[in-house]
C-alpha cells in the first residue's frame, strides 16, 4: 500500500493533486496563491558501523540521526508538496537547488514563495520569488530606529510563514514519521504516503453522517 498511496501525491482540492514540483509551481502560478518552504527532520537509525557516508546523517542542527525533508504548504498550512529527502547533515539550501526548485521558477510562472533564514541567496537566484526575512544592514553598533525596524520586519515575515509549522506538526503526529525504525530507504515513499492521506483529510470534506 505505501508506494500506491505515494503515488498518488498531495491533495489541495476534490479530483486535484500536486504530484511534483513542477505540479506545485504551475499550480501557484494558475492560482496567484502563496506557498511557504520550510524543512523538517525525521530521526532514524544510525547506520551501521564501517558504512560508507555515515556521518552525513548527522543533523547540524539537532546533532542527532537524522533525514532532512522538504515541505511546501499555501498559507493556511496546507501540504502542496513533502518529499526530497537528504540526509540530515544536508543545508536547506543546499536541499532545495538540488531539488530543481531554482530551475522551475526560473522558467515557470511568477510565484511568491516564503522561506526563512535558511534559504536566504535564493530570492536573488530566483529574482525575488523567494522571499526571505531582511538581511541585517548593521553589524556593530545599529542606530535604535533600525533595530525596531529591523525586528518588525522579521516579525511580520514569521507571522506569514507560521502557518507551515502547523502543516509540519500535522504530518509528525503521525507515529511513523516522529521516528522512523525501519529502513532509510523505506522512509521516502513512508514520507510521501503519510503526506498524500494527511493532505486528502486537510481538503476533502467528510461526507456528513445521517441523522438516526
Amino acid at each position: 500500500m505505501r508506494p500506491l498511496l505515494a503515488e498518488r501525491g498531495c491533495t489541495v482540492a476534490p479530483g486535484l493533486r500536486l504530484r511534483t514540483l513542477a505540479d506545485v509551481v504551475g499550480h501557484l502560478g494558475t492560482s496567484r496563491k502563496t506557498a511557504i518552504l520550510d524543512a523538517t527532520e525525521i530521526r532514524v537509525r544510525w547506520p551501521a558501523q564501517g558504512t560508507a557516508g555515515r556521518d552525513r546523517f548527522i543533523s547540524g542542527k539537532s546533532k542527532q540521526n537524522a533525514v532532512k525533508v522538504m515541505v511546501l504548504t499555501d498559507t493556511e498550512g496546507r501540504l502542496l508538496f513533502c518529499g526530497e529527502a537528504r540526509p540530515g547533515s544536508c543545508p536547506d539550501i543546499t536541499q532545495a537547488r538540488a531539488s530543481g526548485l531554482v530551475d522551475l521558477l526560473d522558467t515557470g510562472p511568477w510565484v511568491e514563495i516564503l522561506a526563512d533564514a535558511g534559504y536566504q541567496g535564493l530570492g536573488g537566484q530566483t529574482g525575488g520569488q523567494v522571499v526571505t526575512p531582511p538581511h541585517r544592514k548593521f553589524r556593530k553598533h545599529p542606530p535604535l530606529w533600525y533595530e525596531e525596524m529591523h525586528a518588525r520586519e522579521r516579525h511580520a515575515h514569521s507571522s506569514r510563514r507560521i502557518r507551515v509549522e502547523h502543516g509540519i506538526a500535522h504530518l509528525k503526529n503521525w507515529r511513523a514519521l516522529a521516528r522512523h525504525h525501519g529502513r532509510r530507504e523505506y522512509l521516502p515513499a513512508t514520507i510521501q504516503a503519510v503526506a498524500a492521506v494527511a493532505s486528502h483529510q486537510q481538503n476533502v470534506p467528510r461526507p456528513l453522517a445521517h441523522a438516526a
